[in-house]
């Protein structure tokens, strides 16, 4: 590819995602699902002038990179206060990964069509919900707290989670892993390993930004975070293979517990360049998707889809909130609000160009599959997500919005979820 080429290919794709942010801010429709379609448009599905696969080996590594910065900013921003926000999220995560897990495998092969290791692979991938599509989000529904923060918080835990298992499972299906005691050991230390990473670089960041007098005139402490985390994603990423995920969420997490840090000094710009990210993410990722993949899924795709969508979900958190103080319409809002996001992507149009390199017969059938599980939950979720919250009385007050910092104080933690 020309360096004239790929110029054009990354300014189409930057003018289409900055494109659709404008529309977004004009029309006041989410700006996720406009995102998408931008993506679309440019890409094979429309009018064919971006080429994700144009970048080679780069494609890997720049989705990398970028999503690294999406999770960081999460970990950096994640507020869970109070015992009974972190027991709905750990109950959400720990009932999603057995129930969807399962439901996801088995609606992919019986009704989608997938042989059963791919729907093994589609079940891990589509996991987790996306901080990149829900953060956007309930800062446009201007929701009331603190369900935002436990719809960061799931997709935060599970999206590494989604990603690694994915990986192994890939790797169980062409072979590298022999043996399902192989495939525990290989998630556990990626797991392990990229949280170590991402605590250890954590601390050393945090430790470094105590020590930096503000300057703001140089942006020190932002080139100082960049290059800590990209060396720290870079080297996990060449010693275990999608550790990085949980490695940028974890750094994220404890640079934002060390206070001496001043780590809000850094919370608007790295939100800036996450948001940026993810305007350039979404459009290259989608243009990846074509008419061809999402065809012969038909009526069973659609299916799988919403099954999950209007079962699968609601049921996960039926059982993850029984007997929690939970109203019945924060429940609602929860079962509904499951959008995939960047993460979901991303690995889906890696390990697809992965698998069809190894001539693994349905490798587009799971990337259409996985796209088409994006482009429903983003375009009907997001669409109406702000609607249902107004419906459901969920949306904050002028006086509660200004008032957001006293609701995550610690002395709410008794009952938080009490509006």
């Amino acid at each position: 590819m020309t360096p004239e080429r790929l110029g054009l290919l990354w300014g189409i794709t930057v003018f289409a995602g900055s494109s659709a942010r404008l529309l977004a801010v004009l029309t006041g429709l989410p700006g996720v699902v406009l995102l998408l379609i931008s993506g679309l448009l440019i890409g094979r599905a429309g009018l064919n002038l971006v080429e994700p696969l144009d970048l080679g080996v780069g494609l890997e590594v720049v989705v990398g990179l970028l999503v690294s910065l999406v999770l960081f900013d999460g970990g950096l921003n994640l507020r869970l206060p109070g015992t009974t926000i972190k027991a709905v999220v750990l109950r959400i995560v720990l009932v999603r990964l057995a129930l969807s897990l399962l439901a996801g495998g088995l609606a992919a092969h019986w009704l989608a069509g997938l042989s059963w290791p791919l729907a093994a692979v589609y079940s891990a991938i589509v996991l987790a919900t996306g901080p990149t599509v829900v953060t956007p989000l309930v800062q446009q529904m201007n929701l009331r707290p603190p369900l935002g923060d436990v719809l960061e918080g799931e997709g935060l835990v599970l999206e590494p989670v989604g990603a690694v298992l994915a990986l192994v499972l890939v790797e169980r299906l062409l072979g590298d892993l022999h043996s399902w005691q192989d495939l525990a050991v290989s998630l556990l230390s990626r797991l392990g390993g990229g949280v170590l990473a991402g605590a250890l670089a954590g601390l050393l960041l945090a430790e470094a930004l105590r020590r930096l007098k503000p300057d703001p005139a140089t942006g020190l402490r932002l080139q100082l975070t960049l290059g800590m985390l990209f060396l720290m994603f870079g080297l996990c990423e060449w010693l275990l293979p999608e550790s990085g995920l949980p490695a940028s969420v974890t750094a994220g997490v404890v640079v934002a517990r060390r206070a001496s840090t001043a780590a809000e000094q850094l919370d608007d710009v790295v939100r800036q360049l996450a948001r940026l990210a993810i305007t350039m993410l979404f459009p290259l990722l989608a243009a990846d998707v074509s008419w061809a993949e999402l065809s012969p899924l038909g009526w069973g795709g659609l299916a799988c889809v919403l099954l999950l969508m209007l079962v699968v979900r609601p049921l996960s958190i039926l059982l993850a909130t029984l007997g929690l103080p939970l109203e019945a319409n924060q429940k609602l809002l929860l079962a509904w609000l499951a959008p995939r996001g960047i993460v979901t992507a991303a690995v889906a149009s890696l390990f697809a160009i992965r698998l069809e390199q190894e001539g693994v017969l349905g490798a587009g059938r799971l990337q259409g599959l996985v796209f088409l599980t994006i482009l429903l939950t983003v375009g009907l979720q997001g669409l109406t997500a702000r609607p249902m919250a107004g419906a459901l009385d969920l949306v904050a007050s002028n006086s509660e919005a200004d008032d957001t910092s006293a609701a995550l104080t610690p002395e709410l933690s008794a009952d938080p979820l009490k509006a």
